[in-house]
């Protein structure tokens, strides 16, 4: 096990904040002479801490493991004693996986039974100024889709400089939570004359009466949930006040719930978007698997990094696709 620090390509600004780097969490998994790897970053916003992540995977969750990786309901099951820690419960399923995968001989996607095929991934545009958000979307012209971050003063003025510079690109808006519903309704008709495709979390997830003010808007964008949708049973409260959902697996606990979720979506009729945390390749690896469930994927988290410790995800035509490899398919650079 070892704690790393990505450094970001450049600062990565959200409305609770701005950063340079992220620290995430890799995990290794040996079983007759097989090794399967994982990684994952802290939920901050759930109050998860990289040391509690730590102390789980390296103290907590040996024993309940036990000595057969295939046993994943079981496993699973003994986990559920342990609250929280969704993000190294993710990096544990992400190693089960890998070495369930190369144990035999073929990649996690096809090991689900899945199709490597993907939508095309978005890419997100931080929180800048304007003339510093233009900079972002020009060098940004290799992504169909982009994520633009919002919640701050000049919200419209940034996305109309991203509409000019990117005139054909499908733009998606993220507030993190940042807009009051007063300024969700002032610019929803803005927003709609920009061509944006949906919101997604506009409101502190406890504000659903804000959430539910919002859908009896007329026009209106499609909403999607983030930080309100953490797992399954997060799903059928979120259909209630919102249109999809944002499936991650570190909030998730991995790919078996994750995908649990998008099932459950798909019956109430709710879209779906897979996303992932600022993490390696090996973190993404997971997500890039179950890619061809999701309505949209937002797979940028190693896009954003200075330099790649991993390799095996493929870019191609503005989509992440994952390995052919057995397991997860990345490797250390």
């Amino acid at each position: 096990m070892a704690i790393k620090e990505l450094a970001l390509a450049e600062a990565f600004g959200i409305a609770r904040g701005s950063r340079t780097n992220q620290v995430v969490v890799q995990v290794e998994l040996e079983h007759e002479g097989v090794i399967g790897c994982g990684e994952a970053s802290a939920v901050y916003y759930r109050g998860e801490t990289v040391d509690a992540v730590v102390e789980f995977l390296g103290t907590t969750a040996p024993p309940l493991v036990g000595d057969d990786p295939f046993a994943l309901e079981d496993i699973e099951e003994r986990l559920e004693d342990v609250d929280g820690l969704s993000g190294g419960k993710a990096a544990l399923d992400a190693a089960l996986h890998d070495w369930i995968g190369k144990r035999l001989g073929v990649p996690l996607w096809r090991l689900l039974g899945l199709s490597p095929r993907a939508p095309h991934t978005s890419f997100t545009i931080g929180i800048d100024t304007i003339e510093g958000t233009r900079d972002r979307v020009r060098r940004a012209r290799e992504f169909r889709a982009l994520k633009v971050k919002v919640g701050g003063a000049e919200d419209l003025e940034r996305l109309d400089a991203v509409r000019e510079e990117a005139p054909d690109a499908t733009i998606r808006v993220d507030a993190n939570e940042g807009w009051t519903l007063d300024a969700a309704r002032d610019l929803m008709p803005e927003l709609i004359r920009l061509g944006v495709e949906f919101v997604e979390q506009p409101f502190p997830a406890a504000d659903t009466d804000s959430f539910n003010a919002l859908k009896d808007l007329h026009p209106r964008l499609p909403v999607i949930v983030d930080e309100g949708c953490q797992n399954l049973a997060d799903v059928r409260p979120a259909a209630a006040y919102a249109d999809g959902i944002n499936v991650k697996l570190a909030k998730s606990g991995g790919v078996r719930e994750a995908v649990r979720m998008i099932h459950a979506a798909r019956a109430l009729g709710l879209h779906v978007m897979l996303g992932c945390m600022v993490e390696s390749q090996l973190g993404v690896a997971p997500a890039a698997a179950i890619a061809s469930l999701a309505d949209w994927v937002d797979l940028d988290g190693h896009l954003l990094l200075a330099d790649q410790p991993f390799t095996g995800l493929r870019f191609e035509d503005g989509r992440v696709l994952p390995s052919a490899e057995p397991g997860l398919g990345v490797a250390p650079a």
